[in-house]
C-alpha cells in the first residue's frame, strides 16, 4: 500500500493534482498495489473523478452546523474521500481534539491515518482504533538523504509489534530498499510525498516504489 501526500505543493495543486491522481490510479491499475492519493480539500471532487482512492489530509473535530471554515468529515465523505490523514507532524492536534475527531468518524464507512512521531505516540494513538499509524519522525520529514527505515528500523519493528493497527512508514522514504526494509519489519505501507510529488518523473518514481510490493 502507498499512500501519497500531495500537501499543498504546486506541483501538485489544481489541474497538476489532478494529472498526479490520474498517475496513482494507471500504476495502481498497473501493479496491483493499493495507492491512495491525498490532494487538498478544493481538488478532492476532480482528483475523485480520475478513478483513484482518495483520502484528504485532515479533517476538524467538529459537526456540521455553525463552524465557518472548518473541515467537517461529512462534506469530504460526501465529496468522494474514503479516508483521512491526521496529526500529521505539519498539522498537530492536541489529544482531546483527536480524540474527538476520531468519535466523529467512528461507525462511518470512512478510514482514518493517524500520523505518530516516535513509539509512545503509536501506542496512544492506537488507543483511539484508526485503522492505520503512520509513523514518521518529525526530523526525517521531508529527507531526500535518509530514510526512517535505514535510521529507525527498531522503533518500526517496537511498533508493528505494541500496536494492534496496520502500520504505514513514511519520512525519507525514497527508494525500493527503503521499502523492502519496511515490508521485512513488518508494515503495510509507506506514505510518502515529496519523493513522488517532486520527482522529475514521478509515475516512474511511484512505479520503482509500486514493484516492490508486487514482488
Amino acid at each position: 500500500m502507498i499512500v501519497v501526500n500531495f500537501k499543498t505543493y504546486k506541483e501538485a495543486t489544481g489541474y497538476r493534482a489532478v494529472r498526479l491522481a490520474q498517475i496513482c490510479r494507471r500504476v495502481m491499475a498497473e501493479t496491483k498495489v493499493r495507492i491512495v492519493a491525498v490532494p487538498q480539500v478544493a481538488d478532492l471532487r476532480n482528483c475523485v473523478e480520475t478513478g483513484a482512492e482518495c483520502w484528504v489530509q485532515h479533517v476538524d473535530p467538529v459537526e456540521q452546523g455553525k463552524n465557518t471554515g472548518w473541515i467537517t468529515v461529512e462534506e469530504v465523505e460526501e465529496a468522494g474521500a474514503a479516508g483521512t490523514l491526521l496529526n500529521h507532524s505539519e498539522h498537530k492536534l492536541a489529544k482531546d481534539q483527536l480524540e474527538k475527531t476520531m468519535k466523529l468518524i467512528a461507525g462511518m464507512a470512512f478510514q482514518a491515518c493517524i500520523c505518530v512521531a516516535d513509539l509512545e505516540e503509536a501506542k496512544w494513538a492506537a488507543g483511539l482504533e484508526p485503522d492505520y499509524i503512520a509513523y514518521e519522525p518529525p526530523e526525517l520529514v521531508g529527507s531526500i538523504e535518509k530514510s526512517v527505515s535505514g535510521e529507525k528500523p527498531e522503533v518500526i519493528k517496537q511498533i508493528v509489534l505494541s500496536t494492534k493497527c496496520s502500520v504505514l512508514i513514511g519520512a525519507g522514504v525514497h527508494t525500493p530498499e527503503d521499502v523492502k526494509v519496511g515490508i521485512e519489519l513488518g508494515v503495510t505501507g509507506i506514505l510518502v510525498a515529496t519523493d513522488i510529488v517532486l520527482a522529475e518523473d514521478p509515475e516512474y518514481q511511484l512505479r520503482e516504489l509500486a514493484r516492490v510490493f508486487s514482488k
